[in-house]
């Protein structure tokens, strides 16, 4: 018996970081990188990483661009993670899994560490595949918050709700995480919208400007803890983009929908350094004419162009810079 999971690159269009804080989000899934991992029955329990991940490098520089491009840890860990919550919340449901065992391997295309939602898609792709091996059905709004749990509760790794919703849903994504909810039904409000009422958008990110997102995010997590007073109101502002952003994709108004998306960089920058080249990355793609924000936490930006002869300006401008743009795709 083989089987296999995909899940796929995730942008955010208006509200992020708040998610990490009871906020709103309006984000996509990016159909053009996906990470998969494959289960095929087996005697042991075998986990096998790719080769690029494996612990043998031809020289001291090898490993210092491997340790570039995927860290310290590699997708090990996040798959150990996602196996050990799965088989915890069957334990609690009640569920005895069948005396079988796999051997997984995964791949991945999605840019690593370039705030695009790679961990989180590798953990949903072998949540999504150990319910097909297993037979075991969970219940769609309860999958993110077990993902996020396998980041945040097993491997310290400060996240949000955007990723996994987006991720776990498809498509455009718009949900409410306010604490009340999560109080009530224990997650948040998640609603598909219809990716027709997007506007022309590019994604680019820069290999080169590779970092471990948590880490990024830790002066936010540490402001918002001691209530710091400006950062707990930016993300409401943050929160609010999101909101007003879903109704202005309704009604198709799309000049407003740029100044919010150029509004939710500002508000960011506000609470939180911005590094030189991520600032230049911005800047350059706001000179051609296009909005520009993080699509997560930097590295990757997201915005809307008008025309081709701006996509055509701006892909060039910023591979220029290194960067490489691409028209994401959404289901």
């Amino acid at each position: 018996m083989t089987v296999e999971g995909r899940a796929f690159a995730r942008a955010g269009l208006l509200g992020n970081p708040s998610d990490g804080y009871h906020g709103k989000i309006l984000a996509i899934s990016v159909t053009n990188y996906a990470a998969q991992v494959v289960l095929s029955e087996s005697g042991r329990l075998r986990l096998r990483i790719p080769a690029e991940e494996a612990n043998d490098f031809s020289s001291v520089e090898d490993l210092l661009e491997r340790i570039g491009t995927y860290g310290y840890y590699g997708g090990l860990r996040l798959i150990k993670a996602a196996i050990k919550r799965f088989a915890e919340f069957c334990r609690r449901q009640g569920v005895t899994l069948p005396a079988r065992n796999f051997s997984l391997s995964y791949t991945s295309t999605i840019p690593r560490q370039l705030g695009l939602g790679g961990s989180s898609a590798l953990i949903t792709a072998v949540m999504r595949a150990l319910q097909i091996f297993y037979g075991v059905d969970i219940p769609k709004p309860l999958l993110p918050t077990l993902i996020l749990e396998a980041e945040r509760e097993e491997l310290g790794i400060n996240a949000g709700f955007m990723d996994r919703v987006a991720q776990v849903y498809e498509g455009c994504m718009y949900m409410d995480l306010s604490e009340s909810h999560f109080q009530r039904r224990g997650f948040g409000v998640y609603e598909s919208l219809d990716p027709g009422l997007l506007p022309p958008l590019y994604l680019a990110f820069d290999p080169g400007l590779g970092k471990v997102s948590g880490r990024v995010l830790h002066p936010i997590q540490e402001g918002y803890a001691r209530g710091d007073a400006e950062i707990r109101a930016t993300l409401k502002e943050l929160a609010g983009l999101a909101e007003e952003g879903k109704s202005v994709l309704m009604r198709r108004e799309y000049d407003r929908f740029q100044v919010l998306m150029d509004k939710n960089f500002e508000l960011r920058r506000r609470i939180m350094p911005i590094s030189l080249p991520n600032l230049e990355l911005v800047q350059a793609a706001r000179e051609c004419g296009a909005s520009a924000k993080f699509a997560g936490s930097g590295g990757s930006i997201i915005g809307m162009y008008q025309g081709e002869e701006m996509f055509a300006a701006l892909a060039k401008r910023l591979a220029e810079r290194g960067a490489v743009v691409i028209k994401p795709e959404v289901v």
